[in-house]
């Protein structure tokens, strides 16, 4: 995890980065609920108010407008080239320098995708429901369609929840068991009657690893969107109290890091 010594309010940092992208020259942030101006995607008038944006700009992330999408918990990927509403899915896919293309969260997990080879770049949503559908592996194969070597890949795994507080019951197995019937028992930790303690962390990090990513090239930042009220919003723990947003752009104007 990148220092989190940008600009703060009242010293509590207004968003967070991974050092494994800053090492390569990525432009990308993870919120937190100090940003101010972020709204949920379905506001009618876009997930970034004008403190929001003008934020973004100062970061190498406008002035472009953001691209975003309509979430629905799934694996569906779109390629963009402008900003806006680019429809719904989970997956956004670039290969526009300066274009800010962003995912909404609030526990689920996002995850940047970046081939700096082929200067391409890829930002996911990945709840349980993405996970049954192996939404982390669907974005790194996206890039490697589009020419890429997934090791050479870069990716990183931003706040969500962890598995200290993700509580998950009977139907949420059932799905992610018929998907992988090998994998799953390595990612939850039985609890009570018909509940278990799912790591979406590892899984995910599993799947980027099925896609051909090194461990060593993915970063988990690990922090916990339900441990961490002093920096994070958490749908489980206050549903409806806030967004948080995650926005990567491929380096304008700049040669591809190796």
């Amino acid at each position: 995890m990148s220092p989190a010594s940008d600009p703060r309010v009242d010293g509590r940092p207004l968003h967070l980065g991974s050092s494994l992208l800053d090492g390569a020259g990525l432009p990308h942030l993870f919120s937190t609920r100090h940003l101010a101006g972020i709204r949920p995607w379905r506001d009618p008038a876009g997930p970034f108010a004008a403190a929001a944006l003008a934020f973004l700009a100062t970061r190498r992330l406008g002035p472009e407008p953001v691209a975003y999408l309509a979430q629905v918990h799934g694996a569906a990927v779109r390629a963009v080239a402008a900003g806006g509403l680019a429809g719904q899915g989970d997956v956004l896919v670039t290969g526009r320098p300066g274009l800010p293309v962003a995912i909404s969260t609030a526990d689920c997990l996002p995850i940047v995708v970046y081939d700096p080879r082929n200067a391409r770049l890829a930002v996911a949503h990945a709840g349980w429901r993405g996970t049954a559908l192996g939404v982390a592996g669907v974005a790194a194969r996206a890039l490697v369609e589009a020419g890429g070597d997934p090791a050479a890949f870069l990716a990183a795994i931003g706040p969500s929840i962890g598995p200290c507080c993700y509580e998950v019951d009977t139907p949420v197995i059932e799905r992610l068991d018929a998907a992988f019937p090998a994998a799953w028992r390595g990612w939850v930790t039985p609890g009570g009657p018909g509940k278990w303690m799912l790591d979406l962390w590892k899984a995910n990090e599993e799947q980027l690893g099925e896609a051909g990513l090194r461990p060593a090239r993915v970063e988990n930042l690990r922090l916990c969107t339900a441990c961490r009220a002093d920096l994070f919003f958490s749908y489980r723990r206050g549903r409806g109290e806030g967004r948080l947003v995650t926005v990567a752009a491929l380096p304008d104007g700049s040669d591809p890091a190796c």
